[in-house]
């Protein structure tokens, strides 16, 4: 005959190993928290590339109308027109043509030197083969405020892309003789 004791149906251990359903939802909830946390500063990072890629572009562009009139000994026509978010740059004779829409985001909202035309009018420059080329500063913003400026420099002929109102590092700062001049001062 058997005999019970009690408590024996509960000494019984499972094996079973899993997961609660608490255990899941606590889970979930600290990554919802880390994605709500972190997604904001990932997009904004994400358009910050975009614009930057997207000034890399009028850089590019621009570099390519350069070259071409200084390889092919042509004059290069540039038309900037921020009304419809469009670079144009062509040759006399029609045998260089290029057109940069800027994506959908992204808006041409200045163009210096500043000039007697309405701000959204096109603008002309000429690259001249031989000759000085014309500063161009055109500046590229997000909806979001954030904006690029990509400035062609007439002593080196060269454009590039910056953030606008940042100073650009001066190699005379990093000249060691005059930080060493700097430091013996009182």
């Amino acid at each position: 005959m058997q005999t019970s004791s009690v408590g024996a149906a509960n000494s019984f251990r499972r094996t079973e190993r899993g997961v609660t359903l608490m255990e899941l939802m606590i889970v979930m909830t600290l990554i919802a928290l880390l994605v709500a946390v972190a997604y904001p500063s990932a997009a904004s990072g994400i358009d910050g590339i975009r614009l930057r890629s997207t000034a890399d572009n009028v850089v590019n562009f621009l570099n390519a109308a350069i070259d071409h009139a200084e390889r092919r000994q042509q004059v290069v026509e540039v038309w900037v027109a921020p009304k419809d978010n469009v670079l144009i740059a062509r040759s006399p004779d029609q045998g260089f043509t290029r057109r940069l829409e800027l994506p959908e985001p992204f808006r041409i909202t200045a163009v210096r030197p500043a000039a007697e035309v309405a701000p959204d009018e096109a603008r002309r420059f000429l690259m001249v083969p031989g000759g000085t080329i014309p500063r161009i500063q055109i500046e590229i913003s997000s909806k979001d405020g954030k904006k690029r400026e990509v400035t062609v420099d007439p002593l080196t002929g060269m454009p590039d892309n910056d953030v606008p109102g940042l100073e650009k590092d001066d190699p005379a700062d990093r000249n060691p003789i005059k930080a060493l001049g700097e430091r013996s001062r009182p």
